[in-house]
């Protein structure tokens, strides 16, 4: 007779991990510094907390709910690595401000289960952020260190050499969300302390158009057609033409001519010097010529 077993990792119900750690900053951590550590949401935990964690049956990824039981400020968060001292775990200094911790205090880390983010709402905490770009790609490329997010948190983004504080407004479809392997949807709310600017019109500055002298002489377009219901239309005044140019003759320059101006004189009527009977008039174009070479002589 044979029998066959199947053994269900699931006959093991996963139980909570509650511990408290004494809570320091990145930069207490010995050894090189950890900028890894500053630019996401992950924590360093002693390797005892792996241990306990994995008797406990823990799924991955192993995500964390942090308290601060002096203050009730409560934030979420992944892990990065288990090798910090006994008794003791690192945060990002931002998480630090948020959870409103000093070096040395004492934090409360549960494990978590959270669902996946379907979307989220930023708010930068400077204008400064509206000179990027792609703000999504640079939101999106800061949030791969990231295992959760929590509303009302304000989180640290690094971008060409400069951090960008951003608050997390709303999440969906919960207040604390994991964004491990999701697809959600990023919306921007205005930063903090932007007023939008109005489009009023200045007082003080003055349209082109009433700088522009009245028409005088010929004005186009100007007059009143006939009514279609057959009564008589409003008589006006007949625009003259005036004009203080005196008669252009051709040939004689202009003396009076005004350096920077444009005259166009095609509407005048040019005089034909044949009609100027003055003998003293200037007349273009007259007088005798002369040959350079020497009249041969006639044989």
């Amino acid at each position: 007779m044979n029998f066959q077993f199947q053994f269900n990792f699931n006959m093991f119900p996963e139980r909570s991990f509650n511990n408290q750690y004494k809570c320091f900053s990145v930069s207490m951590l010995p050894g090189t510094y950890r900028r890894d550590v500053e630019r996401g949401g992950k924590i360093i935990m002693p390797p005892s907390a792996l241990e306990h964690l994995t008797r406990l049956n823990i799924r991955f990824p192993m995500l964390f709910r942090l308290t601060n039981e002096k203050t009730s400020r409560i934030t979420h968060c992944g892990v990065l690595e288990f090798v910090a001292d006994e008794g003791r775990v690192y945060l990002p200094c931002w998480m630090m401000y948020n959870l409103l911790l000093q070096e040395g205090e004492l934090i409360t880390v549960e494990s978590a289960n959270l669902p996946i983010a379907t979307f989220s709402r930023f708010q930068p905490q400077s204008e400064d952020f509206l000179d990027i770009t792609n703000p999504k790609a640079v939101l999106e490329n800061g949030l791969r260190n990231f295992a959760c997010l929590t509303t009302g948190d304000i989180i640290a983004i690094k971008y060409n050499e400069r951090i960008y504080e951003m608050c997390v407004l709303e999440t969906k479809p919960g207040p604390a969300v994991t964004i491990i392997e999701c697809d959600m949807n990023v919306e921007f709310a205005p930063p903090l302390g932007y007023i939008e600017k109005e489009t009023k019109k200045d007082e003080n500055i003055v349209d082109p158009a009433d700088l522009m002298p009245a028409p005088s002489g010929f004005v186009p377009f100007k007059g009143q057609g006939n009514r279609l219901d057959g009564k008589k239309r409003r008589e006006f005044a007949k625009p003259e033409i005036t004009s203080s140019k005196p008669t252009y003759i051709r040939g004689i320059p202009d003396y009076d001519y005004k350096l920077g101006t444009l005259t166009f004189l095609r509407t005048l009527k040019p005089t034909n010097n044949k009609e100027v009977k003055d003998p003293d008039e200037f007349k273009a174009f007259t007088g005798e010529g002369f040959s350079l070479r020497k009249p041969k002589p006639i044989e």
